[in-house]
């Protein structure tokens, strides 16, 4: 794991790209796994991800996600009482059946 040393404990493998009060739009790449878990969770109680109403996921540049870091993104985009419209951009037939498994695509909207 390679971590930024402008955003200390982000991974190159996810990071957040935009981050407004209504659009947050984070970027993956590569391998996300159980190595990555830590740094994920963490990412994800960034400040900036508390109040957008839509989430982006780029994922075309991820080659893998396992279940335990699909099922922490889940966790983050339905922790709000309103949970944020996602929509999960690129993913690769294997990245969207692990999120499948985990259950993002009851909440997320698949794209391209």
């Amino acid at each position: 794991m390679t971590v930024d040393p402008h955003h200390p404990g982000q991974a190159d493998s996810v990071r957040i790209t935009e981050a407004d009060g209504q659009h947050a739009v984070l970027a993956f790449s590569g391998v996300l796994d159980s190595h990555e878990l830590r740094v994920l969770e963490e990412l994800l109680l960034d400040s900036r991800l508390r109040s957008p109403q839509e989430w982006t996921l780029e994922m075309r540049d991820l080659d893998h996600l396992d279940l335990a870091c699909a099922y922490a993104l889940l966790r983050a985009v339905t922790r709000a009482p309103e949970p944020a419209a996602i929509t999960v951009h690129g993913a690769h037939p294997a990245v969207h059946r692990t999120l499948r498994h985990a259950g993002l695509d009851t909440v997320a909207t698949f794209t391209e």
